[in-house]
């Protein structure tokens, strides 16, 4: 039965940033879910096994990569028989709008559950322009 199983999960992105890749593990695009509220854009990303220190989070131009590394827990009291979780590094990448305040980017870790908090900007007001006379 093990062997009928295939893993569907497991998918090679694209180079990034165009970077090279110096790891030899398997690379897993984490699914994602994104959430609206009137302020916020919310985006959850599941990466089990990845702690807070293995967590890379970058922002150039409108481009937020993450990168997740999993460390590898090696079993010495059992033998493992069959996994369905695979080991692996995680990669992701956004393309943000320009709606969206770079400053004020908030990420938290739970429970394998990458959670960022991306917010909104203001919509920019009308103004009037003064014309100078020379």
């Amino acid at each position: 039965m093990a062997q009928e199983l295939k893993t569907t999960e497991r998918q090679v992105p694209s180079k990034l940033d165009g970077s090279e890749r110096t790891r030899s593990r398997p690379v897993i695009v984490p699914r994602a879910d994104i959430y609206e509220t009137q302020d916020n854009v919310v985006l959850l990303v599941d990466m089990p096994g990845v702690a807070s220190d293995g967590v890379d989070i970058t922002l150039e131009k409108r481009t937020l990569a993450i990168r997740g590394y999993a460390a590898d827990q090696p079993h010495q009291t059992y033998r493992q028989v069959y996994a369905e979780y695979g080991v692996g590094d995680y990669e992701r990448v956004f393309t943000l709008s320009e709606d969206i305040d770079r400053d004020g980017i908030e990420a938290s870790q739970k429970n394998g559950v990458l959670r960022l908090v991306l917010p909104k900007t203001a919509p920019a007001k009308a103004r009037k322009i003064q014309l100078k006379t020379a």
